[in-house]
């Protein structure tokens, strides 16, 4: 009788086991897709879609594959540590943490400016309502959600059912305006001129970056860390790019589509008229809803992420996480409505996180030559490689196309 009851209880314990790691699983891509998906990627997308028409399906493709490498190097290391990224960089050099968790949570600044603008262009479209009271709007919601109790467990519901809801409406208006397949397809790996796609290619996947820290902290905090873990930290990685590459590219076939047919987008708010171009009044109120829902998630994962980079680096902000959280919150929306510039404040963001990323992924690698902090693990050495051909390409590329951003978006 005992040993029966020992067996039942084992067999419980593997399946809520199991089903616990499934659930992570899902919660954390959703997340990361979620917030690399955000409204920084839909509005730059719809910008470089409108300025390099059919060759925007080259950064576009090009994205995956940076993606892969980025989100398999950084999740793999900081999953099998089960250290954050800020505590990894300090490991390697003391005092580098809080060069990268600073450096990060600046960015993270940036880009949350990107994120309440578009949740108030959003907020614009589908009420009328003045970008200004819609971002305090979104402010006060993303406080709000803080306040919920158990807020971390809301954040990766929300990220799951608003995903799903994101896929389902950017997917009926990418239908509803597919563009030429056979040239589109060809464009993605022989565009007319690579050089040209330099500058759209590191901003978009900059612009996607923020995702992919906030997916790798998450791991450690619900516990989805530790080399016996791999298995599951891979397959989470993998449905996280799966999710992320699938509403990319609906996204810019919707966005083609319309300029494939002969309509020419406007420069003030390039993604909203595309889906109106694409599905009439209709696809201009999804839009709303896709921008709003982007947004808001992006607002919440990303607010945690910038106290999750800090937290262990100064106590007080672990002992207020909650707090800490909501003050970023607040002090980003009061910020946007200063500086009211959402279109600029969204394309800048991806640039800033593309200049930062290849410091982040150099500390990274560092790491996977450390017994004290992975272990007897062993990184892939193709992972490896990969990591270090970003850590130099997106480096040289990105400091060097800083000029180009300046004159194309801010005059010379």
């Amino acid at each position: 009788m005992t040993s029966q009851t020992t067996t039942i209880n084992n067999n419980s314990s593997t399946s809520v086991s199991s089903s616990w790691k499934n659930k992570a699983i899902i919660s954390v891509a959703f997340l990361m897709a979620m917030t690399s998906v955000g409204p920084g990627f839909l509005t730059q997308t719809a910008v470089f879609t409108n300025i390099y028409k059919i060759d925007m399906a080259f950064p576009v493709f090009a994205s995956m594959f940076i993606t892969f490498a980025i989100v398999m190097n950084l999740w793999r290391i900081v999953g099998v540590s089960g250290l954050r990224i800020q505590d990894i960089a300090n490991k390697i050099a003391p005092g580098a943490g809080y060069f990268i968790g600073i450096l990060l949570a600046l960015g993270a600044v940036a880009f949350n400016f990107g994120n309440v603008s578009g949740a108030a262009l959003g907020l614009n479209v589908l009420t009328g309502v003045d970008t200004t009271w819609g971002a305090l709007f979104t402010g006060v919601v993303g406080c709000l959600l803080f306040v919920l109790h158990n807020a971390s467990r809301r954040m990766d519901q929300m990220a799951r059912y608003l995903g799903l809801f994101m896929i389902i409406l950017i997917a009926y208006v990418a239908m509803t305006s597919l563009p030429p397949m056979g040239e589109t397809l060809t464009a993605a790996v022989m565009p007319a001129d690579v050089g040209s796609l330099i500058l759209p290619t590191l901003t978009i996947v900059g612009g996607a970056v923020g995702g992919y820290y906030t997916g790798a902290q998450r791991l450690v905090d619900i516990g989805l860390q530790g080399k016996d873990n791999i298995g599951a930290i891979k397959t989470a990685a993998w449905a996280g790019i799966s999710i992320a590459v699938i509403i990319r590219i609906l996204l810019f076939l919707a966005v083609f589509g319309v300029i494939a047919a002969g309509g020419v987008l406007d420069t003030s708010n390039p993604a909203a008229d595309a889906f109106k171009q694409g599905a009439g009044d209709l696809g201009y109120f999804i839009f709303g809803l896709v921008l709003f829902v982007a947004s808001i998630t992006s607002v919440v994962g990303n607010s945690y992420m910038a106290v999750s980079l800090v937290k262990t680096l100064f106590p007080v902000i672990e002992r207020q996480e909650k707090a800490c959280c909501i003050g970023f919150i607040v002090i980003t929306s009061a910020g946007t409505v200063l500086m009211d510039m959402p279109i600029l404040l969204l394309m800048l963001a991806g640039l800033i996180n593309s200049l930062i990323l290849p410091i982040v992924l150099a500390f990274m690698l560092a790491a996977t030559r450390r017994k004290d902090i992975v272990g007897d693990y062993k990184h892939p050495v193709y992972l490896s490689i990969m990591g270090v051909l970003i850590v130099i390409g997106m480096g040289v590329a990105s400091f060097g196309n800083v000029g180009n951003f300046i004159a194309k978006f801010m005059g010379s």
